[in-house]
């Protein structure tokens, strides 16, 4: 497998427990805390309606396929916020440290660099697992819209621009 074909993953260790870990992860309350506006039902068999921006065009639906003590997984059955996540799964293993804490071990399955959403939903992903983790670990995310949500995508926006216009001149 080459780079362009690796889902996005990344690993955090959480200060938190894993089962305030998991409660964030199946509440509606815990993920509205550190993602987004969310309803519906976070355990299994459950479908969660995330909203991003406009609800008619930023509905994203999950269907929970596991949510049980270790492992919380969704796939996504339709995305108008980011297409490209249409049949991707979400795998967020928890594993308890001795001593306290848990380690995170989030893979966005199918999200690829091969996709034209890649770097928007990487960005998204690089700011909202440290959310996450902030929310377990304090009580407090910085969840869409947040202070901090406004300000990675003010600089996402602004670098994009800049790699636009670099482009443009390059033709």
């Amino acid at each position: 497998m080459t780079a362009i074909d690796e889902d996005y993953t990344t690993d955090v260790n959480l200060r938190g427990s894993a089962e305030a870990a998991f409660d964030a992860l199946t509440t509606t309350d815990g993920l509205a805390a550190w993602w987004t506006e969310v309803t519906g039902v976070g355990t299994r068999g459950g479908e969660l309606r995330f909203t991003f921006g406009d609800n008619a065009r930023g509905l994203t639906i999950m269907r929970v396929d596991v949510a049980e003590p270790g492992l919380v997984e969704w796939t996504c059955l339709s995305s108008q916020a980011a297409t490209d996540w249409t049949g991707t799964t979400l795998s967020f293993a928890l594993a308890p440290r001795p001593g306290g804490g848990c380690d995170l071990a989030f893979r966005h399955h199918g999200l690829t660099p091969k996709l034209e959403c890649y770097l928007d939903c990487k960005s998204g992903w690089d700011h909202f697992i440290p959310s996450l983790q902030a929310f377990v670990d304090t009580g407090v995310g910085n969840p869409r819209d947040s202070d901090a949500d406004r300000a990675r995508r003010e600089v996402h926006s602004q670098r994009q621009a800049a790699e636009a216009g670099v482009a443009r001149s390059a033709e």
